[in-house]
């Protein structure tokens, strides 16, 4: 019983964290009360505060949710291929995979950043974790590729572009912008062997 009760409590907290994760991003984490995360998980509020006493133990853990997430999906992308064009891809083509929410919300990383930034928020270091792992990710398929020296800037490059891509095609609720612009990062991924950069440097 007292199992099955330290279970119980275990699910709860993982619902009100996966509730509070959706509600952020959609809303935004300033307009994203504790009555609605605990009417998004159909509990009392004597059961919410029991796992969590303020709003910032939430956003910790949901930033802890999706960094957990975020690694276990580079890990799943550096476990499909060897290649490391191959992985590259995989990043570029998250845009298109997640095409309807970014065109309804913008890039979860991104909007929680920007907000948590602009409330002068002190988890917006720990938001920003999120695109260095990214970045330290992409930073060392460059390297492998054969970029050492430009490793880091081309992952940085592509994380803004990524970036910019998500707000203008949220903003214009266009996904031809979405389609458009992979497209044209995927030809220009192809065309990164070692020696190009360094004879086109306005690539870099």
């Amino acid at each position: 019983m007292v199992q099955n009760m330290v279970a119980n409590r275990k699910k709860t907290r993982c619902d009100i964290v996966e509730a509070a994760n959706i509600l952020f991003y959609h809303h935004g984490y300033e307009h994203t009360s504790f009555a609605d995360i605990a009417e998004n998980v159909k509990i009392s509020r004597g059961n919410f505060y029991y796992h969590f006493k303020t709003k910032d133990e939430i956003l910790d853990a949901v930033i802890a949710l999706r960094l957990a997430e975020t690694r276990s999906m580079i890990a799943q992308w550096t476990d499909q291929s060897d290649a490391p064009k191959e992985r590259i891809r995989h990043f570029i083509n998250i845009l298109k995979r997640h095409q309807s929410k970014i065109l309804l919300y913008g890039c979860p990383v991104g909007s929680l950043t920007l907000e948590l930034a602009k409330l002068n928020h002190p988890a917006q270091k720990d938001a920003q974790a999120l695109f260095s792992v990214f970045r330290h990710w992409l930073c060392q398929q460059f390297t492998a590729l054969g970029h050492g020296e430009n490793a880091d800037k081309l992952a940085l490059d592509l994380l803004v572009w990524s970036q910019g891509v998500a707000t203008l095609a949220s903003a214009f609720q266009d996904e031809a912008i979405l389609a458009q612009e992979v497209a044209k990062k995927e030809a220009w991924l192809e065309q990164i062997k070692p020696g190009f950069l360094e004879k086109h440097r306005s690539f870099i």
